[in-house]
């Protein structure tokens, strides 16, 4: 570390800026802007979707007593919840890896799209993209991931306007 005296760093800071130095910095603005408007991919969200989803195996018919029951406006009997299918290794592997590219792009233009910059939000998204879970928690691993891209996603808010 260097101690610089009040006359130096006064010199230094009236110093005129060059236009070099003025089209460097609307040139890194432009871009920043540019990436931060390329949006959200949406394979992202299909991912998203995929690990969020209850996975089920198959899915059970609809019961014509159900639809007898709603039109009365009596309470359908409780079903058994649909059976999870097991995650395998590559699957978990493979949106753990599309997860971490997201987590860096999410790093990059989450300045951008929001009004304060949320740092425990990112925190948590770093922190879990640093994880190695063990095979068998894959699935509850990955939720907790596709939440805190979820939870970034709603304080960026719609790309629409």
């Amino acid at each position: 570390m260097v101690a610089v005296d009040v006359a130096t760093a006064t010199r230094l800071l009236r110093r005129p800026v060059t236009e070099n130095d003025v089209a460097k910095r609307r040139l890194i603005h432009v871009l920043s802007r540019s990436l931060a408007d390329e949006g959200i991919p949406d394979d992202l969200i299909t991912t998203l979707e995929e690990v969020l989803s209850d996975r089920p195996g198959a899915v059970a018919p609809a019961r014509k007593m159900d639809g007898l029951l709603a039109r009365f406006g009596l309470p359908a009997p409780r079903q058994r919840p649909p059976e999870v299918c097991p995650l395998g290794p590559e699957d978990a592997a493979r949106i753990s890896d599309h997860f971490r590219r997201a987590t860096r792009l999410l790093v990059q233009i989450t300045p951008h799209r929001v009004a304060f910059y949320p740092t425990e939000e990112l925190r948590l998204l770093i922190a879990l993209s640093n994880e190695r879970p063990d095979p068998s928690e894959a699935l509850s691993y990955l939720r907790r991931y596709a939440l805190a891209i979820v939870a970034l996603l709603d304080l960026m808010g719609d790309d629409e306007e």
